[in-house]
């Protein structure tokens, strides 16, 4: 028989699912997002999967960037495992998907017993992993019941999520009995998963994955185009931009001095809002081009929008400066390790709460810079500019704080060998 806090949740979710999925599919095809691809998000039509594989659930980008970190980890170490990821956004999906380190992607179940009873039996996993705060409760019933174990791999709650889950930890404990390791980013979050009811002996602190930045690469074709439309400007990355934020930076921007302004490289955190972007550089009559058109493009250019999924951190490396996005609107910010891992000097707004200890790092070793509107953000902006010393500085303490918090990849795939059951 099911915990009764199964069965609410159950209630619950059958309830809100009708009224939300329209809303979601209206929103999809208005934002220009892939389908939903509904047959596989209800365990239907689904590729086959070799046996004992291991099954990755990461929801966003962020997260399918720590999950693609684990796997490399995995494979190097055990070539022949074989892996499933799957994420809950089309753009997770789209990041996911190459270069691929798994051998089946998919999207996410609907958390309803039928979905993810038919994917859990489909995929048949020795283990699941689950990146960061993945608590869905019949996922996390199925895998009781198969015996599956769990392992909550650079587990954190943020700071916004915490008092909702404290509202609800006298029926969450239950749900998340399954869970058979919790590796935490720190000794905050081990807390807090520990005041949700997990023993303290399934919880241990392996550290951020996020600070072991993917190895560098060259960077894509289409740097070498940006270069040439910069013509020798300084450049400024400003990247994982949330709606009404786009027009503060460029506020900030456009309140440069004409003859040292920099470059503008924009990069909405949602792609298929890149004509709505587009549009705003227009109205401000800024002569800016999209990334999607760059390909043999001849004429001068102020700006590029850039409107596609996963060249992003890479293109971080361009930056005279980077401003991170989601952080001058209440969105709770993104991720700071991507432009610091090339040295260039970061700016953030101050609503970081998805990325609090994270921030805490970089303010406190001075890698960044806190900017509470556009008028700091321009003001941040010509210091650097008069000053670049002054910027390589904030920079080279950047870089020097990744090496010191590196390694969390290798430590958390040393947790994960023991449920794998294979030679190390």
């Amino acid at each position: 028989m099911p915990a009764p806090s199964l069965l609410l949740y159950r209630a619950l979710f059958g309830l809100a699912l009708p009224i939300a999925a329209p809303w979601l599919l209206w929103r999809n095809r208005r934002r220009g997002r892939p389908p939903l691809r509904i047959r596989a998000r209800l365990g239907l039509d689904l590729p086959p999967v070799r046996p004992g594989c291991v099954w990755v659930q990461a929801v966003s980008v962020g997260e399918v960037a720590v999950a693609r970190l684990l796997l490399k980890e995995l494979r190097s170490r055990h070539p022949q495992l074989p892996a499933v990821l799957t994420s809950t956004t089309a753009t997770g999906l789209r990041l996911a998907a190459g270069p691929q380190l798994a051998d089946v992607i998919l999207p996410f179940p609907l958390d309803l017993p039928g979905p993810v009873r038919r994917m859990a039996e489909h995929i048949a996993p020795r283990l699941l992993v689950l990146v960061e705060t993945e608590l869905w409760p019949e996922l996390l019933a199925a895998c009781g019941r198969r015996g599956v174990a769990v392992v909550i791999a650079n587990a954190r709650i943020s700071d916004g999520a915490l008092p909702r889950y404290r509202a609800v930890r006298p029926l969450l404990r239950p749900l998340l009995a399954p869970v058979s390791l919790v590796l935490a980013q720190g000794e905050v979050e081990a807390e807090r998963f520990a005041a949700l009811g997990i023993p303290a002996q399934r919880i241990r602190v392996t550290g951020n994955i996020k600070f072991d930045a993917a190895p560098l690469g060259p960077p894509p074709a289409v740097a070498e185009v940006i270069r040439r439309l910069a013509g020798g400007r300084a450049v400024l990355v400003a990247g994982s931009t949330m709606a009404g934020e786009e027009e503060l930076v460029l506020d900030a921007w456009l309140g440069v001095e004409a003859s040292r302004r920099p470059f503008l490289l924009l990069a909405p955190r949602h792609p298929e809002r890149a004509d709505e972007v587009a549009a705003l550089l227009a109205a401000r009559r800024v002569a800016a081009t999209r990334r999607s058109f760059l390909d043999g493009a001849q004429e001068p250019a102020d700006a590029v929008v850039l409107d596609t999924v996963g060249e992003l951190a890479a293109l971080y490396q361009l930056g005279s400066a980077a401003f991170v996005g989601g952080s001058l609107v209440p969105t709770g910010g993104h991720n700071p390790i991507e432009p610091a891992r090339f040295g260039v000097p970061v700016l953030t707004g101050p609503h970081v709460r998805n990325f609090a200890g994270v921030y805490e790092h970089f303010v406190a070793s001075g890698a960044a810079r806190v900017v509470r509107g556009a008028a700091e953000l321009r003001g941040q902006l010509e210091l650097w500019l008069a000053n670049p010393a002054e910027a390589q500085r904030v920079g080279a303490a950047g870089r020097a704080l990744l090496a010191r918090h590196s390694g969390a990849t290798a430590r958390t795939v040393d947790a994960l060998e023991p449920f794998l059951g294979l030679p190390c």
